[in-house]
């Protein structure tokens, strides 16, 4: 039998060292993390969760969207990871918070709802239960209130001692992005287009401000007439607080009726639209928009390599009594 070539020896060693990263990855998450130490997590955040949502829909949202920002940032950096609850802390002398990064500053809500949910899983279940794990938890829960997919959480991340301002600028997804920036952002965190593509379907739950949504409707040429007249109607040139709906169609259901919106050209952000815009997302968004549960399958697919980015190995980190500061 011959010998191995070194090219081929290369390529071993190559996969080899993917499949070691994988398994430092993930290894440790598991969705009984907290089975023997805090057994009523699950049903103390559903019922938190299921609460808010009642008395305000748009809470889902809110949670979903804290989670994405805080998996984004940082996480393929040494000794950095991904959804660490870096996003909840509030600033110190050491570090600024990412609550006033530009795409959290104005627009990131739920930081309060998620301390109150701590609140009460640290009642039953002290220094126990990462912030981390308790926002994942609730934005899976978020998700399945408003008729969503369900998927496995996978539990046991630490929680950041800093915040992480300046890649927060850097690494979040802007509205304004074009298909080829999202896709390279997506696939730096190591997310392929059909992920990106997955995900931005939680916009379907979402509303933005005028000021992101202004230079789109103004400014593109690939949106429904009528649809940019009717936003033009409360979102003047110069932007502003006035909100909209990102799927105008069903907006406070989780469903794929954001797809059908891009489709009809009603795109409320240029990212939104640039999905379904002559490029390489046209086909996916077709197949979404005409399949509910290949959308479902795939955004909590999505969502489960999300949350599994670079969580912080071992004991590094701590797991905070309270979300917004440090022990």
């Amino acid at each position: 039998m011959a010998s191995p070539s070194s090219s081929m020896i290369h390529r071993l060693l190559l996969a080899l060292s993917v499949v070691s990263a994988a398994v430092l990855v993930s290894g440790h998450l598991s969705p009984e993390f907290y089975a023997a130490k805090c057994p009523n997590l699950r049903n103390i955040v559903r019922s938190a969760m299921a609460e808010a949502v009642r008395q305000n829909p748009r809470n889902a949202a809110f949670v979903l969207r804290l989670f994405f920002h805080d998996c984004f940032v940082n996480v393929l950096r040494i000794a950095v990871s991904g959804c660490d609850a870096s996003i909840l802390l509030d600033g110190t002398a050491a570090f600024a918070s990412e609550k006033f990064a530009n795409p959290n500053n104005n627009s990131a809500h739920g930081f309060e709802l998620i301390d109150a949910i701590k609140a009460r899983v640290e009642a039953e279940c002290p220094a126990t239960v990462s912030c981390a794990d308790v926002l994942a938890l609730s934005a899976h829960d978020g998700v399945a209130s408003l008729g969503g997919p369900t998927w496995t959480v996978q539990l046991g991340r630490r929680d950041s001692v800093a915040a992480y301002q300046a890649a927060a600028n850097r690494e979040i997804p802007a509205p304004f992005n074009d298909l080829s920036k999202l896709i390279s952002l997506f696939r730096d965190k190591g997310l392929s287009p059909r992920d990106m593509t997955a995900l931005s379907g939680g916009h379907t739950i979402g509303l933005a401000q005028c000021s992101n949504f202004a230079a789109h409707i103004y400014n593109d040429c690939n949106a429904d007439p009528s649809f940019v007249a009717s936003r033009r109607r409360i979102c003047s040139p110069d932007g502003g607080g006035n909100l909209a709906p990102i799927d105008s169609e069903t907006p406070f259901r989780f469903d794929n009726a954001y797809y059908r919106g891009l489709v009809a050209r009603r795109g409320l952000l240029h990212s939104d639209q640039e999905l379904l815009n002559g490029g390489s997302q046209d086909a996916l968004v077709r197949q979404y928009s005409a399949d509910g549960e290949a959308f479902a399958g795939d955004f909590a697919a999505a969502m489960v390599k999300m949350g599994a980015l670079s969580p912080r190995p071992g004991t590094t980190g701590e797991v905070r009594l309270k979300c917004s500061k440090l022990n």
